[in-house]
């Protein structure tokens, strides 16, 4: 994929692709049937990534390239060009409904760039990006990592399309998050099998493990609350995927769905509003020098050379 300011649709990687886990493609199912509800209960997303943002202002970086990763409907991209407006922005997502939307929705609400051109976008799994070695200056990724169903295999393809002394800047749901829904359906719904969470430091270590120079993770607490157990559902239900291989392949029944809403409305505060707590994991790092690689050499020649170096010249 060429990187310019020219391009503004990229062909899509992912649909004939065999090498896409089918978890991944399950994701990609999941949030193409979000697409068209997810900006009526996107106010976390946008939240989480504007802190993710305010980050940068901390931080000395001049990109000209800038990827983001999980871009969705592009809520990221406005506030990008306006921090940087001299940069070109490439917007990734694996749902193709995802993009379409972005493309809808910046009608609306940005009707004309600010600078560096209109963002390039692609849909590709992030595990396999359709972007050269050594191209983009800042990786963003916000609320994006705890989806894909192989983190790990994510931090060596970010560092790879990274430049030397490019950032990695994202954030994730941790494991405390959803707490309140978790409890309710291990009485209501023992059958099911919500998604998991990593813990930051395990993250941090994902980091280090691929070639990652000073990693910094931190976390925060946000609890949103809802007028009714509905309401909450309907917006965790918006929210996300679960790539799990053991999840429940049917919806429940009428009476395992109201005794769900039972068991979550046993939550209720004395207004009646029932509260839902999001862990929030921030972590960045950057691509450091390549180090320099040991030469290997065999036994045999390696016998031969010093028995050469003790014969007299």
């Amino acid at each position: 994929m060429a990187l310019s300011p020219a391009t503004t649709t990229l062909t899509p990687t992912w649909a004939a692709s065999p090498r896409v886990p089918a978890r991944v493609a399950t994701v990609r199912a999941q949030f193409d049937a979000r697409a068209e509800r997810f900006a009526d209960h996107d106010a976390l997303v946008r939240e989480v990534g504007a802190r993710l943002l305010d980050r940068l202002q901390y931080i000395r970086l001049d990109p000209q390239r800038v990827l983001d990763i999980g871009c969705g409907a592009g809520a990221a991209f406005a506030a990008l060009a306006a921090r940087y407006p001299a940069a070109f922005t490439v917007g990734v997502d694996l749902s193709e409904a995802m993009l379409r939307q972005r493309t809808t929705r910046l009608r609306e609400r940005l009707p004309r760039w600010l600078g560096g051109g209109a963002p390039g976008r692609a849909a590709a799994d992030a595990g396999r990006l359709p972007i050269a070695d050594d191209a983009i200056d800042l990786v963003l990724s916000n609320l994006m990592l705890h989806w894909h169903p192989e983190p790990h295999g994510l931090f060596p393809e970010w560092k790879r399309v990274l430049r030397v002394g490019g950032l990695l800047l994202f954030s994730c749901f941790g494991p405390d998050t959803l707490k309140e829904l978790r409890s309710a359906c291990r009485s209501a719904l023992p059958q099911a099998r919500p998604m998991p969470f990593i813990d930051m430091h395990d993250f941090g270590d994902m980091m280090v493990a691929s070639g990652f120079a000073n990693p910094v993770m931190d976390a925060e607490v946000i609890t949103l609350t809802y007028p009714s157990a509905a309401s909450l559902l309907r917006e965790a239900r918006a929210l996300g995927g679960n790539p799990r291989d053991d999840r429940s392949p049917g919806l429940p029944s009428g009476r395992q769905a109201r005794s769900l809403l039972d068991a979550i409305g046993l939550r209720a505060q004395g207004d009646g509003s029932i509260a839902l707590t999001f862990e929030v994991a921030y972590g960045h790092a950057w691509k450091p020098e390549p180090t320099a690689q040991g030469a290997s050499i065999g036994v045999d020649a390696l016998r031969a050379e010093l028995a050469r170096r003790r014969r007299p010249s």
